[in-house]
Order: structure tokens, then C-alpha cells, then sequence
């Protein structure tokens, strides 16, 4: 049963030629894989996809409601699309449309709303909705829509949707439901497609990574496997992965240099006490056992993280647990959000809620701890050398060449902009930190041998 929401019916879409399509997401990179494939869909039925809002003829926003922020800013980019092109139709998708699906939306001039639960057909139900015919003689050929030829160098692969787990403070698991898992065929065939169109790295990604095939007798580790088994694209990097799904044979995966030594286990906070009000299945303990097989195992590993500041009843002495957690670890980079309450979670009715000047007192110093603790770990890594793919050219004449290592360190590197390394894997030594000491600068090996 579809639950699609058609809030203003309508037949004047004009469809004897291509519609131009704006399409905009926020929040997660499961958000940005979905993008990726409705831009393909739109393309196969002969439509033109548009980066100017302002002359659009159909605007699809992915909505994001992870926190309240996300929220405000879904109903801001919604009021925007609005504003600046009122003649456009606008179909809204995402975790905040999923959960309002008229109730606040209908104020902002959506055409359709479109829950989560369908959104793999979101173009076929836009298309029969609005009216929007297929132009079979005018759809491109898949070279023609390629992630180079719009400025990326790494596609996102959505490989499952939903999580079964309930976490207090979680909104994203009501929004998406319940887990599904694509076929492990069928993701091996849009990984191939991305390289032929020229793309070296895929992320793959999910709202419960981990718990891929779940619901189909699979698991992530048969997944990566088939991946790298099946296909030669050059880079495969994990998106968010849930620390206690990690499966036991997990490192070896590790052994084909084509998995990157990047993991983003997310902690959320560094004291039991509130681990347990958070309803995760990770214990610190647990945690710390974890990193340290992972970095015993696996070479060069950057392990990052989420943090949320401010959960409700954090105490100082919880919050210091965090602190002292946190630096006892180590972590490359550190995500931190302000905790945000969201109805229908059951974080919401907890008490003793935190003030919001404590949460933006301890999110600034958790943030200096992070920014030290990011500096130090990319100073370890100078007069090393790793191979690094770049991904975007100077747009400046100060400006440089800038790219990722294998565990997502960025590099600059000072190198003629006439020579155009956009998109190569690329030997670099790593010299010095940046100015701005977030960044690593280095030079192509082949200069420092010459």
C-alpha cells in the first residue's frame, strides 16, 4: 500500500518535452545515495537534471530530522524552494516529511509528499502523480549522467534502509521502519555502473549498516566480500557502522587493500551511565576492547566517531567520563551534536533535562579537545606516504589540489593546476600540517624522488 501524499492534485505539468529537475538533500550520506538514484531514474525518463533552483520546473527536497536543527532547516529549504521558484512542483521525501506528512507540510506548498517506505520509487510515483510521461528517444545513455561529470569522485551506495533497534533518543528508526536489505546482485550492479562511468570509491551506506541482511540471511561481511570479490573498483569505504555489529571475522576483511582502514563506530558518549539511558549496546569497556583489536589488526587505521552533549540527567560527572573517555581513545574526528529532544522518543520524557547553556558550554569543549586531538593524529602521519585520490582542483591562484588518503586524512597538495590531477590515485608525501591544522599538505612522490 503505497503512502504517498498527493497534497495538491494536478495535470498541468507540461510533458511534450524534458522537465528540469532540482534536486536537494540534507543530513545523512544515505540521503545523498538516494539523490544519486533519483537523478538516474529522472535521466532514464528523458529529464534534464538542474543545479539553478530558479528554473527548476520540479524540485524534490530529502528531508532530514535527526534533530531539531535538521527539522528547521528541512522546513527552511522547503519555504526557499518555495519562495524562489513558486511555479515549480515540489515533492518532499525524507525522514521529516515521513513523519509529518500533511500536518506541516501542506503549509509550505508541496505538491507530494512521498514516505519513506517508497521512496526507491519515488520517481516512478512522481511521474504517474504529476503526469510526467517517459521520453524514451531522449533518455541518456548511464555515461552521460556520471557523478564525474557533475564534480564527484565518490558515489554513495545505499545497500539497506531502516534499523531494529531503538535507541532513546532515536527518531530516524520511527521514520524508516523496518530493515531491508537490497540484493547483494543489485549492488554489485550499480557499484559496476559507477565505474564504468569512471568513479574509483563507493561508500556504502545504510541506516543500520551493520545489520545488512538481516532480513534476507545475509550479513555485511558477505556483503564487502562480494564487493571486492565482484568488482574492481578501486576504493570501497564503510559508512556508519554500529560498534556492536562488527562480526568476528570483520578484520581480515582488511587484508585486501582495497577496503579502507577507516571506521566511523559511533560512541555517542564515554559513560556507562548514560549509555544505558541511551538504551546502546556497547559499554565502554566493550568499546575499548573493540578499538583495540581494530588497531592492532588493521594498519593505519582512523577511527572516528559521534558524541551527543547534553542527554538528558548528564551529570559533571558523566560528562567528565566523556572527557576523560574520549582522550583516553583518541578519535581522528569527532562529530558532536547538541542532544535535541524529538517527540515520540523515549529520551523525550527522561528528566532532569540538560540546560542549554551547559550543552553549548561542554559541545565548545569537546570541540577543543577534538580540534587537539585531530591535530595530533594528522601530525603522526608526516613524512609518511600514501596513495590519495584527488577530488578537487584549486579555485584559486593561492589554492591547491586537495584529495583523501586511504583513511580519509585530507591533503593538499601545491601542484600547477595546467596538470590536471582531478580524479587520479596518486602517490603523495605528507609533509606538514596546514596552516589552519585540520589538513595535511603534501607533494606527489615523484617530485620528492627527482
Amino acid at each position: 500500500m503505497t503512502t504517498t501524499v498527493n497534497l495538491r492534485q494536478t495535470s498541468d505539468i507540461e510533458s511534450i518535452r524534458p522537465m528540469r529537475i532540482h534536486l536537494k538533500t540534507l543530513g545523512c550520506r544515505l540521503n545523498e545515495a538516494e539523490l544519486e538514484t533519483w537523478s538516474r531514474d529522472f535521466h532514464n525518463l528523458g529529464h534534464q537534471i538542474t543545479s539553478r533552483l530558479e528554473e527548476a520546473d520540479l524540485v524534490v527536497v530529502n528531508t532530514c530530522a535527526v534533530t531539531g536543527e535538521a527539522v528547521r532547516k528541512s522546513r527552511k529549504l522547503l519555504s526557499q524552494a518555495q519562495r524562489k521558484n513558486p511555479r515549480s512542483k515540489l515533492i518532499v521525501s525524507g525522514c521529516y516529511a515521513s513523519l509529518n506528512p500533511a500536518e506541516n507540510i501542506q503549509s509550505l506548498g508541496v505538491d507530494l509528499v512521498i514516505d519513506n517506505r517508497d521512496k526507491d520509487r519515488l520517481v516512478e510515483i512522481t511521474a504517474r502523480e504529476l503526469d510526467l510521461h517517459a521520453m524514451p528517444e531522449q533518455a541518456t545513455t548511464p555515461g552521460e549522467i556520471s557523478l564525474l561529470s557533475r564534480g564527484r569522485q565518490r558515489a554513495f551506495i545505499k545497500v539497506q534502509d531502516g534499523c531494529r533497534y531503538q535507541c532513546t533518543f532515536c527518531i530516524v528508526t520511527v521514520a524508516r521502519g523496518q530493515e531491508r536489505s537490497r540484493p547483494i546482485a543489485q549492488i554489485i550492479d550499480e557499484i559496476k555502473l559507477n565505474q564504468d562511468q569512471g568513479i574509483q570509491e563507493i561508500v556504502l551506506t545504510g541506516v543500520h549498516l551493520g545489520g545488512y541482511g538481516s532480513d534476507s540471511g545475509s550479513d555485511l561481511s558477505k556483503l564487502i566480500r562480494a564487493i571486492l570479490d565482484q568488482t574492481d573498483i578501486e576504493r570501497v569505504r564503510l559508512g556508519v557502522v554500529e560498534p556492536w555489529d562488527l562480526p568476528k571475522n570483520f578484520w581480515t576483511l582488511f587484508e585486501n587493500s582495497r577496503l579502507m582502514p577507516h571506521l566511523h563506530l559511533p560512541i555517542q558518549s564515554g559513560s556507562n551511565t548514560v549509555l544505558k539511558r541511551m538504551a546502546r549496546r556497547c559499554k565502554q569497556e566493550e568499546f575499548t576492547r573493540l578499538v583495540n583489536e581494530a588497531r592492532s589488526r588493521v594498519d593505519n587505521l582512523n577511527l572516528t566517531t559521534d558524541i551527543i552533549v547534553g542527554f538528558p540527567g548528564e551529570t559533571k560527572e558523566e560528562w567528565q567520563q566523556t572527557i576523560d573517555y574520549v582522550q583516553q581513545i583518541g578519535f581522528g574526528h569527532m562529530h558532536i551534536f547538541a542532544y535535541s529532544q524529538r517527540l515520540g522518543t523515549r529520551a523525550a520524557i527522561l528528566p532532569n533535562p540538560v540546560s542549554r547553556e551547559i550543552i553549548r558550554a561542554r559541545s565548545e569543549q569537546l570541540h577543543q579537545i577534538g580540534e587537539m586531538m585531530k591535530q595530533e593524529i594528522l601530525s603522526s602521519y608526516v613524512d609518511k606516504e600514501f596513495p590519495v585520490l584527488i577530488e578537487s582542483a584549486p579555485t584559486a591562484p593561492d589554492a591547491f589540489w586537495s584529495g583523501y588518503t586511504p583513511n580519509f586524512l585530507r591533503v593538499e597538495i601545491n601542484h600547477p593546476i595546467e596538470d590536471d590531477l582531478e580524479n587520479r590515485i596518486i602517490p603523495v608525501k605528507l609533509l606538514q600540517l596546514s596552516k589552519s591544522g585540520d589538513t595535511l599538505m603534501g607533494s606527489l612522490l615523484e617530485e620528492q624522488r627527482s
